[in-house]
């Protein structure tokens, strides 16, 4: 039985603790597989490995164990109340795999010794459980943009400061950049610089493997990227299109700072334009609700002109849990990203765009088209996917 490995960055966090719960629920028959695009028929073809054969590890700096947060999102209605009593034994080997991350505060020091470290821990998680391949999956907070220094854009500059433990690099790119040089491929889930680190670009190549980011869409951005290319291909003018979003949790609090959320309304923006063919005006807003606990709510009203200028609306609301969401989406692009490990890809893979709001490798953000390109990859034989 092929076994692939899932290495989770954020591995306590909430959305990383729905992925593994849900894959032991699936693989027990507890649960069914609605939200796994994966399990649907146009994706047979390709032979992914199974939910089942996923086995988890990873990295997180918190001290709260995998049953404690199960538990909490049981409380707060994530997850059905009976799935973390049920499961608690696996969780707990799952929390043996388990091992400390980098704080995203000692970044502006990194040194050989920590990048060694975590390549150290990837290798022995593949070695101690006889996995296949192992698929490293970003879930960590968003960071700040990083401000440029020599080591973000010179790959001798970034070896160098390396060496002498002064690094200036973003948490998620020292990940990246262990998950290279340990031989995995990488899923950038967040907005995250990760392997967008120009200096990483050659080792991405020499490393021979996959990634695919960036920054999953798993709500309002999703109902735009379906939504925006209708305006277009129907030619009616979008004059404005205006997006207020509201968080609690752990995702929201630490998006109040303004210097996260940058990243992540950069990301949310991004596609936009590129859909309609123009930059619409209208503000876009994260505020965080900490009374909102896990769920996230997103309001948007569009201002569009249709024939002989006549002025209409359009709003919508999107109210989810962002960690039932974005579960099923990880272990998709687990199962997918090994696929593509398996058929000897290299850097980005375009074909992932589906699950990203700033997807790498390409500028289509239209999702029908992402939808068509990734069925046709899946579904071509092996020797025509390249």
């Amino acid at each position: 039985m092929t076994r692939v490995g899932v290495w989770l960055i954020g591995a306590r966090g909430s959305v990383a603790t729905t992925a593994v719960l849900g894959a032991l629920a699936v693989r027990s028959g507890a649960s069914g597989r609605t939200g796994c695009v994966t399990e649907r028929p146009e994706f047979a073809p390709a032979r992914l490995p199974g939910i089942g054969d996923l086995v988890f590890g990873g990295h997180d700096v918190s001290e709260i164990r995998l049953c404690k947060n199960a538990e909490r999102l049981a409380r707060a209605g994530v997850l059905p109340a009976h799935l973390p009593p049920a499961f608690a034994d696996e969780l707990d080997r799952t929390e043996h795999r388990l091992r400390r991350g980098l704080h995203a505060a000692a970044t502006t020091g990194v040194g050989r010794r920590d990048v060694d470290r975590l390549e150290a821990d990837l290798r022995e998680f593949a070695e101690r459980e006889a996995l296949e391949r192992v698929v490293v999956v970003d879930l960590s907070s968003t960071e700040p943009r990083p401000e440029p220094h020599a080591e973000h854009t010179d790959a001798d500059a970034l070896e160098a400061a390396l060496d002498a433990g002064t690094a200036r690099i973003p948490a998620s790119s020292a990940y990246a950049y262990a998950a290279l040089r340990a031989g995995c491929a990488f899923v950038e889930f967040t907005p995250n610089t990760g392997p967008r680190l120009p200096a990483l670009a050659r080792l991405v190549e020499r490393s021979v493997v996959p990634w695919a980011g960036c920054d999953g869409k798993t709500g309002e951005t999703l109902v735009k990227s379906a939504l925006a290319p209708m305006f277009a291909a129907r030619a009616l003018h979008v004059r404005s299109w205006s997006s207020l979003n509201l968080l609690g949790g752990g995702d929201g609090a630490t998006l109040a700072d303004p210097a996260n959320a940058e990243s992540k309304l950069a990301s949310k923006a991004r596609g936009l334009e590129h859909m309609l063919g123009h930059g619409p005006d209208g503000p876009l807003h994260i505020d965080y609700v900490p009374d909102l606990g896990d769920a996230k709510v997103a309001w948007d009203h569009v201002s569009f002109e249709g024939f002989l200028g006549a002025r209409m609306t359009l709003q919508f609301t999107w109210s989810g849990y962002d960690s039932a969401l974005a579960a099923p989406l990880v272990l998709d692009l687990a199962r997918l990203t090994a696929h593509a490990h398996r058929r000897g890809r290299v850097g980005p893979v375009p074909e992932l765009a589906f699950f990203f709001k700033d997807p790498v490798g390409t500028r289509e953000h239209g999702l029908a088209e992402q939808w068509r390109a990734l069925t046709s990859w899946c579904a071509a034989p092996e020797e025509e996917a390249e």
